[in-house]
């Protein structure tokens, strides 16, 4: 599908598009989704208090997402594999912010060094560097520095033919939200509905010790996707202080 096929197609969007000009492309390719229901009070901890935690069935959630960064570039510029190509690990929660679902990063681990260091410079989102080595049984990912570990044995199953409200409520996020130490950092997306498949996780050990009060046992729910193409629109930073979103959480 073409760019401007992607544009078009909106009706699954819960807002329109934005009309000022996309600035990246991406791919999100060969996703692995581990979810896991978590402790509302646990999560506030990392969660700044400028965005809302949004709930589902008055329940937050995070979500590992283990998958292959492709072809990131500037609009008008080609992509250059040796930097735009690779493996990445994010831990994410849900939140909301003026009346925009999204997502909020714990934690972003890239598989090379200096694809983190550029990321990291134009977006200022948290990546760094783990080794990470991925077949199409196997992910695995370590980091010395935090030790942190994440093992993934797993078959890739049949794709949904229906998805579930949480499914939908998981996957489809149009919106990210990240602090800096006076700003939050909003960048809008646009993708098509991520197709979604079936997973068995044959082996998985997964151990992130700062985060180890939240993510401590097997997850909620699981899922597979071949992944999406993505635009980006650039980011918009806002002084922390221009922020009142009242309540700490929210229902959907």
């Amino acid at each position: 599908m073409t760019i401007r096929e992607i544009l078009n197609t909106t009706k699954h969007r819960p807002w329109e598009i934005p009309t000022e000009n996309w600035k990246f492309y991406q791919e999100w390719n060969n996703a692995i989704f581990l979810h896991y229901q978590v402790d509302l009070n646990e999560l506030e901890k990392f969660v700044p208090n400028e965005l809302e935690i949004d709930l589902f069935e008055g329940k937050p959630w995070i979500s590992v997402v283990a998958f292959t960064m492709e072809k990131i570039r500037p609009k008008n510029l080609p992509s250059f594999s040796p930097i735009s190509d690779f493996d990445e690990i994010n831990i994410r929660t849900y939140v909301k912010s003026n009346n925009k679902t999204g997502v909020y990063f714990l934690s972003i681990e890239g598989g090379k060094n200096l694809s983190c260091k550029v990321a990291k410079g134009i977006s200022e989102l948290p990546y760094r560097f783990s080794n990470i080595k991925r077949t199409d049984k196997i992910y695995k990912s370590q980091n010395s520095e935090f030790n942190d570990k994440l093992n993934i044995e797993f078959k890739i199953g049949n794709e949904l033919t229906e998805k579930t409200e949480l499914d939908k409520w998981l996957t489809e996020r149009y919106a990210l939200f990240q602090d800096t130490n006076d700003s939050i950092n909003e960048f809008e997306i646009h993708h098509l509905e991520w197709p979604i498949n079936e997973i068995d996780i044959q082996k998985l050990e997964l151990s992130y010790p700062r985060f180890e009060k939240l993510i401590k046992k097997r997850p909620s729910k699981i899922h597979y996707s071949k992944g999406v193409k993505v635009l980006a629109w650039g980011k918009i930073k806002k002084k922390k202080t221009g922020y009142n979103n009242g309540n700490r959480c929210t229902t959907p």
